[in-house]
């Protein structure tokens, strides 16, 4: 029985390690250098993005669910995607039904902090995606509520102007991992460098 249970717990292990690799695809900024960050900055500034209004957008209506996401106002802001080698994504772990930013966290946007003071750019995006739990429209206020905050602590704490950064939630629309659109690292905070 002994012998068995250890095949089966291997065998657990061999497929979770093959699973990995898609997560470990992703440009965490959390573990990314400073220079790591800066070059993917500038690679993402050649692209030539502009801020526009994006189509009409809904306000989702509130549900007793949705209560405390659908206070924020909507964004007039439109995400455009960055080859994934080129994005720079924090994995923020939130609380349930939560867009605080906790303080183990904070620690996590040190060096993108430094970064994105440091470099020549005219608005940065931070972009809240969520995994596919949930509504269309409750994920996409909760991942705008978690960009805002994020947005909140960088000009709070970190010192970069309002005026630099622009908040978005795309909810589960643009997964990192689309194979898997419950997969944790679809459940980020992405920074894109405009102009």
């Amino acid at each position: 029985m002994r012998r068995s249970s250890r095949l089966v717990a291997c065998s657990l292990i061999a497929g979770l390690q093959l699973a990995l690799p898609a997560a470990a695809l992703a440009q965490n900024a959390d573990q990314m250098t400073a220079e790591q960050i800066t070059e993917a900055f500038k690679k993402q500034k050649t692209r030539g993005l502009v801020i526009v209004p994006s189509p009409q957008q809904q306000q989702p209506a509130a549900t007793s669910e949705t209560t405390s996401v659908a206070a924020a106002p909507a964004t007039p802001t439109a995400y455009s995607a960055v080859a994934r080698e080129d994005q720079v994504n924090v994995q923020i772990a939130f609380d349930f039904d939560s867009a605080a930013l906790r303080e183990d966290q904070k620690p996590k946007l040190i060096t993108l902090c430094q970064v994105m003071k440091a470099i020549d750019v005219a608005v940065f995006q931070i972009i809240g995606h969520t995994d596919s739990a949930g509504t269309a429209a409750y994920n996409e206020r909760l991942s705008l509520l978690r960009a805002e905050e994020v947005k909140r602590h960088l000009v709070s704490d970190c010192g970069i102007a309002e005026t630099k950064l622009e908040a978005i939630g795309m909810g589960e629309t643009a997964p990192f991992n689309s194979a898997d659109p419950r997969a944790d690292v679809n459940r980020r905070v992405e920074f894109q460098a405009l102009g």
